[in-house]
Order: C-alpha cells, then structure tokens, then sequence
C-alpha cells in the first residue's frame, strides 16, 4: 500500500514540476472552443483529485459496501494499471464550466494542497478499522486504496492530453 501513495507522489509531482515551465498566459490558450487549455486541465486533475480524497474519508468512516465489487471495465483497468489508450468524454456540462486561474499561482498552490490532502488522509488508511467502498459511477465500487490507484491513473491519463496541448502549444503561430 506504501507504493501506492509513492507512485501517487511521483506522478502529481510531473504535474507541479511541468508547471513551472509555463508562462501564465500560455496556459489558458485553448485549441479551440472544444478543447481545454492545459491551466484547464490542472483545475480537473485538481477538482477531481479533491473528489477522490473525498470517496477515500468516506470509505475510511464505514464498512458499508464492504463486499461490491468493480464492474468488468473497471477491474481490466486496474488490471492494466491505466486508463484506456483513448480520448475519453467527460460530462459536456462541467467541460463547458470550467473555469480559467486567475494566476499560475492559483494553480501551483491549488495542486500542490491536493497533493497534501492526499498525503494527510493517505496516513489514516493504516489506522482505520473500516473497510467501506463508495461507488464510481463508471465503474462500481472502489475502498480507499482503489480510490488512490484511480486517482494517480487519472494524473497519468492526462499526460496524453498535455503532451497533445503542448505539441499544439509548439506549433501555434507567434501573433
């Protein structure tokens, strides 16, 4: 289980070194009006890393759901300890939504608190009695370390995505 939170560390910390090397204005360019710009995709990781922690607490304070289980699609996942090799559609509503920083750093401390948060509760998993799951609405049931596993999957997920913005990023003409 120790791994897990190291692997977690280790691809969140790609994210907040990448970063740096970023000036804020490029950050918020978008491909088009479909796309997200890469400021963008650090507020999902962090939205959505903040929901996981979320789905760890809870199964920390329980034992209900001890004995669902993933479904078919969830448990390859995990078995491939990836997502799929694919552009996945997130909900059209929050895509839309999602908001622009107001500054880089807005972005460097919102990820860097996630990745505290994750590291805080991560520490009460080895003292807690409970064994509770919560429901992924994809892909069934996860307990806290699955909840984990999902989440630096997830970070790693979007690499792709911000290895496509940055080639896009190489070849945008100078204004």
């Amino acid at each position: 289980m120790k791994n897990y939170i190291e692997k977690f560390n280790s691809t969140i910390e790609v994210w907040i070194t990448e970063l740096e090397y970023y000036d804020f204005d490029v950050l918020l360019v978008k491909q088009d009006c479909q796309s997200w710009s890469l400021s963008q995709v650090f507020i999902h990781l962090c939205n959505e890393t903040e929901y996981y922690i979320e789905q760890i607490e809870i199964c920390l304070s329980h034992d209900e759901n001890s004995s669902e289980e993933m479904n078919e699609t969830g448990k390859m996942m995990f078995a491939k300890n990836e997502f799929p090799d694919e552009k996945i559609k997130g909900d059209p509503v929050v895509s839309e939504n999602l908001p622009q920083p107001k500054s880089k750093l807005q972005l460097q401390e919102k990820i860097r608190a996630v990745k505290l948060q994750m590291n805080s509760i991560w520490k009460k998993t080895n003292s807690s009695k409970h064994i509770g799951k919560t429901k992924h609405p994809g892909h069934g049931y996860f307990n806290a370390q699955d909840w984990l596993r999902y989440s630096e999957m997830h970070l790693r997920h979007h690499l792709r995505q911000k290895r496509s913005i940055d080639d896009f990023l190489k070849t945008k003409p100078e204004h």
